[in-house]
């Protein structure tokens, strides 16, 4: 059986990149779909699994992929899918009963130029709004914005470590150019990798309720596997503690608020961003994913220049670290909030509703086609006045 990817320093693609932490972070379990620009790590994990003792599954299509995933998680495999944006919407049903049967799951999506086939070869930002409300019902999940392949390693091992704390959906929200461009990768030493495995019940099964949280302080219910010796029932409809069908007023209230509340009332700890001279920065300049690369470039050009600009990089977009946002705005230092993204505005209405006080400008980018940095250069001399 073949080891897993030795520490030390690599050349490797993305999805390589995220195929080989997925491993590492003990996925054994992969179905998927082929779609352009996310195959190589599909191709690379169906090499890859029976090397390190996992089960690799083609699906029939994105539908059936992730249910596989969702089947495989429920049998207590740490389990993962990866798409592009066709897919995404294909899998969002699934994505409601993964958040409603408390499946940890890990779908990695990387976004193309769309809507519709768009540009399969081109990068894109539009499924930020998607990973979030995808799915009808009131449900949370979690969606990381990485922008290199050595972050989109990082972070992929960090989706599944939330899966499994959370019981809950994680999305990766890469896009084609990270997933397709070559990076060093640096690989840590095993023991300093850590690792989150979802917490098994430790009462016995004729007293294990597969729903209920058994410590009052705590959202999120033990996890019996199919096999473990648990009763376990497993239903998309409004259910109880036991996971039977219950449709009353109290079990609607009662589950689908401790959904939203586990990852809401934890928002702080999961959430992550990076500032970049924000201490005397007069305008602040929100990107994300492979767009962030040339915008903190020029950002770091228009400083020179004299220009009193800041970087604010969300690393989740989901849940989003408003409250940030809220304190810059609240200092009344920042006069515009510039919201740089590949879209017509997605990340943009997220920033708008925790700004009370400054101006909040959007520049969007054409699907497809990452704007170059003497272009953001030029848009942060004219905004910046």
């Amino acid at each position: 059986m073949s080891k897993l990817l030795k520490p030390g320093t690599y050349f490797l693609e993305g999805n390589i990149a995220c195929a080989e932490a997925a491993l590492l972070a003990g996925c054994r379990f992969y179905a998927g779909y082929p779609i352009t620009p996310s195959s190589e790590l599909m191709h690379h994990m169906a090499r890859r699994m029976p090397e390190v003792g996992g089960v690799f599954i083609q699906g029939e299509d994105e539908i059936a992929s992730i249910m596989m995933a969702l089947g495989g998680s429920a049998a207590g495999l740490k389990s993962m899918t990866a798409t592009s944006g066709p897919g995404l919407s294909l899998m969002q049903e699934s994505i409601g009963l993964a958040a409603m049967l408390e499946l940890p799951v890990v779908i990695v999506d990387i976004q193309r130029a769309g809507p519709s086939t768009g540009i399969p070869t081109l990068m894109g930002q539009g499924d930020i709004m998607q990973a979030k409300w995808g799915s009808h019902g009131d449900y949370e999940v979690v969606a990381y914005l990485p922008s290199t392949p050595q972050e989109l390693f990082d972070i992929t091992i960090e989706a599944f470590n939330t899966a499994e704390e959370y019981r809950v959906p994680v999305i990766v929200l890469a896009d084609k150019i990270i997933g397709q461009m070559y990076g060093r990768i640096k690989v840590p030493d095993h023991s300093e990798i850590k690792l989150i495995e979802r917490k098994k019940p430790a009462i016995p099964p004729e007293k294990y309720m597969e729903y209920l949280p058994y410590d009052s302080r705590e959202l999120i219910p033990p996890f019996a596997a199919a096999g473990d010796g648990y009763r376990i029932h497993m239903t998309g409809l409004m259910h109880d503690d036991r996971g039977y069908p219950n449709l009353s007023q109290e079990a609607s209230w009662k589950l689908v608020t401790r959904l939203v509340r586990k990852i809401r009332e934890n928002a702080r700890k999961i959430a992550k961003w990076e500032e970049h001279w924000i201490d005397d920065a007069e305008y602040l300049i929100v990107a994300y994913g492979s767009v962030s690369g040339p915008v903190k470039y020029a950002t770091k050009k228009a400083r020179e220049e004299g220009y009193k600009v800041g970087l604010f990089r969300p690393l989740t977009a989901w849940p989003f670290p408003g409250w940030r946002i809220e304190e810059l705005d609240n200092s009344d230092v920042i006069k515009k909030f510039i919201v740089i993204e590949v879209n017509m505005g997605q990340i943009y209405h997220v920033v708008r509703e925790y700004v009370r006080n400054a101006e909040v400008i959007h520049v969007p980018g054409a699907p497809g086609y990452l704007p170059e940095p003497q272009r953001i250069l030029s848009y942060i001399k004219k905004l910046c006045r």
